[in-house]
Protein backbone atom coordinates (compact mmCIF):
# COMPACT_ATOMS: atom_id res chain seq x y z
CA UNK A 1 0.00 0.00 0.00
CA UNK A 2 1.45 3.36 -1.18
CA UNK A 3 2.59 5.92 1.97
CA UNK A 4 1.63 2.67 4.48
CA UNK A 5 -1.45 3.84 5.07
CA UNK A 6 -2.55 1.39 7.57
CA UNK A 7 1.07 0.17 8.61
CA UNK A 8 1.40 -0.17 12.16
CA UNK A 9 -2.04 -1.92 12.76
CA UNK A 10 -3.30 -5.85 13.04
CA UNK A 11 -3.88 -8.40 10.04
CA UNK A 12 -7.50 -7.29 10.53
CA UNK A 13 -10.14 -6.16 13.33
CA UNK A 14 -13.17 -7.68 15.13
CA UNK A 15 -12.52 -11.18 12.82
CA UNK A 16 -12.15 -9.46 9.56
CA UNK A 17 -9.36 -9.28 7.46
CA UNK A 18 -7.46 -6.25 6.40
CA UNK A 19 -5.90 -6.30 2.53
CA UNK A 20 -2.71 -4.45 2.56
CA UNK A 21 -2.54 -4.79 -1.12
CA UNK A 22 -5.25 -2.65 -3.66
CA UNK A 23 -6.52 -4.03 -6.88
CA UNK A 24 -5.85 -1.43 -9.80
CA UNK A 25 -8.80 -0.54 -9.77
CA UNK A 26 -9.35 -0.06 -6.09
CA UNK A 27 -5.92 2.53 -6.11
CA UNK A 28 -7.64 4.60 -9.29
CA UNK A 29 -10.27 4.93 -7.00
CA UNK A 30 -8.96 6.00 -3.77
CA UNK A 31 -6.05 8.13 -5.74
CA UNK A 32 -9.80 10.46 -7.17
CA UNK A 33 -10.89 9.89 -4.07
CA UNK A 34 -9.30 11.13 -1.06
CA UNK A 35 -11.87 11.76 1.12
CA UNK A 36 -12.87 7.92 1.19
CA UNK A 37 -11.07 6.66 4.35
CA UNK A 38 -11.98 3.31 3.19
CA UNK A 39 -14.10 0.14 2.83
CA UNK A 40 -15.39 -3.01 3.36
CA UNK A 41 -13.88 -4.77 -0.35
CA UNK A 42 -16.12 -7.28 -2.58
CA UNK A 43 -13.66 -10.28 -0.64
CA UNK A 44 -15.22 -9.27 2.37
CA UNK A 45 -11.82 -7.93 4.29
CA UNK A 46 -10.91 -4.09 4.44
CA UNK A 47 -8.83 -1.82 2.47
CA UNK A 48 -7.94 1.70 3.13
CA UNK A 49 -7.05 4.65 1.56
CA UNK A 50 -3.60 5.24 1.32
CA UNK A 51 -4.23 8.74 -0.24
CA UNK A 52 -6.29 9.65 3.16
CA UNK A 53 -5.06 12.41 5.69
CA UNK A 54 -6.88 10.55 8.55
CA UNK A 55 -5.01 10.06 11.97
CA UNK A 56 -4.51 6.19 12.94
CA UNK A 57 -7.26 6.85 15.68
CA UNK A 58 -9.82 7.94 12.63
CA UNK A 59 -8.10 5.04 10.90
CA UNK A 60 -9.41 2.72 13.76
CA UNK A 61 -13.05 4.06 13.50
CA UNK A 62 -12.94 3.47 9.86
CA UNK A 63 -11.44 0.23 9.93
CA UNK A 64 -14.75 -0.47 13.17
CA UNK A 65 -17.18 0.78 10.26
CA UNK A 66 -16.30 -1.35 7.64
CA UNK A 67 -15.75 -4.47 9.88
CA UNK A 68 -19.17 -3.94 11.09
CA UNK A 69 -20.37 -3.58 7.55
CA UNK A 70 -18.57 -7.05 6.70
CA UNK A 71 -20.40 -8.49 9.57
CA UNK A 72 -24.00 -7.50 8.20
CA UNK A 73 -23.03 -8.24 4.47
CA UNK A 74 -22.23 -12.13 5.31
CA UNK A 75 -24.89 -11.86 7.56
CA UNK A 76 -22.84 -12.60 10.62
CA UNK A 77 -25.20 -9.83 12.25
CA UNK A 78 -28.76 -9.93 10.89
CA UNK A 79 -29.37 -6.88 8.69
CA UNK A 80 -30.81 -3.49 10.06
CA UNK A 81 -34.61 -3.67 9.74
CA UNK A 82 -34.82 -0.01 10.95
CA UNK A 83 -36.19 3.05 9.29
CA UNK A 84 -33.83 5.87 8.48
CA UNK A 85 -35.06 9.65 9.46
CA UNK A 86 -35.93 11.81 6.95
CA UNK A 87 -33.18 14.07 7.64
CA UNK A 88 -30.71 10.28 7.36
CA UNK A 89 -33.06 9.74 4.23
CA UNK A 90 -31.87 13.04 2.57
CA UNK A 91 -28.38 12.75 3.21
CA UNK A 92 -27.85 9.29 2.06
CA UNK A 93 -30.03 9.56 -0.75
CA UNK A 94 -27.34 8.87 -3.37
CA UNK A 95 -25.37 6.41 -1.38
CA UNK A 96 -27.55 3.54 -2.39
CA UNK A 97 -30.32 2.77 -4.17
CA UNK A 98 -30.94 -0.21 -1.52
CA UNK A 99 -32.75 0.25 1.48
CA UNK A 100 -30.93 -2.61 3.62
CA UNK A 101 -27.17 -0.97 2.59
CA UNK A 102 -28.38 2.32 3.40
CA UNK A 103 -29.44 1.27 7.10
CA UNK A 104 -25.94 -0.46 7.51
CA UNK A 105 -23.95 2.47 6.67
CA UNK A 106 -26.05 4.13 9.32
CA UNK A 107 -25.60 1.37 11.86
CA UNK A 108 -22.01 1.40 11.20
CA UNK A 109 -21.07 4.82 11.77
CA UNK A 110 -23.02 4.73 14.69
CA UNK A 111 -21.23 2.21 15.93
CA UNK A 112 -17.71 3.92 15.04
CA UNK A 113 -19.39 7.43 16.73
CA UNK A 114 -18.88 9.14 13.20
CA UNK A 115 -21.38 12.17 12.73
CA UNK A 116 -22.47 11.62 9.97
CA UNK A 117 -24.45 9.33 10.75
CA UNK A 118 -27.19 12.41 12.01
CA UNK A 119 -29.23 11.78 15.14
CA UNK A 120 -30.27 8.24 15.54
CA UNK A 121 -33.62 6.96 16.37
CA UNK A 122 -34.37 4.95 19.79
CA UNK A 123 -34.68 1.62 17.13
CA UNK A 124 -31.32 2.44 15.73
CA UNK A 125 -29.86 2.91 19.10
CA UNK A 126 -30.83 -0.39 20.08
CA UNK A 127 -29.62 -2.45 16.76
CA UNK A 128 -26.12 -0.46 17.18
CA UNK A 129 -26.19 -2.03 21.21
CA UNK A 130 -26.41 -5.37 19.51
CA UNK A 131 -23.68 -5.33 16.77
CA UNK A 132 -21.82 -3.49 19.32
CA UNK A 133 -22.12 -6.88 21.59
CA UNK A 134 -22.41 -9.04 18.45
CA UNK A 135 -18.96 -7.80 17.31
CA UNK A 136 -17.15 -7.12 21.47
CA UNK A 137 -16.96 -3.61 21.05
CA UNK A 138 -16.04 -1.61 24.41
Amino acid sequence: MPGGAASGFAKGVYGIGLRPDLYPGEDDYFKKNPHVAGMAAEDDRIIMNPYSKLTDQEKQAVMLNEAARVHMRKGLMPAPQFSLTPEQESAFATYSKDPVDRAATIAARLLSNDPSALAPTPEQTQYVQQLRKFMGVE
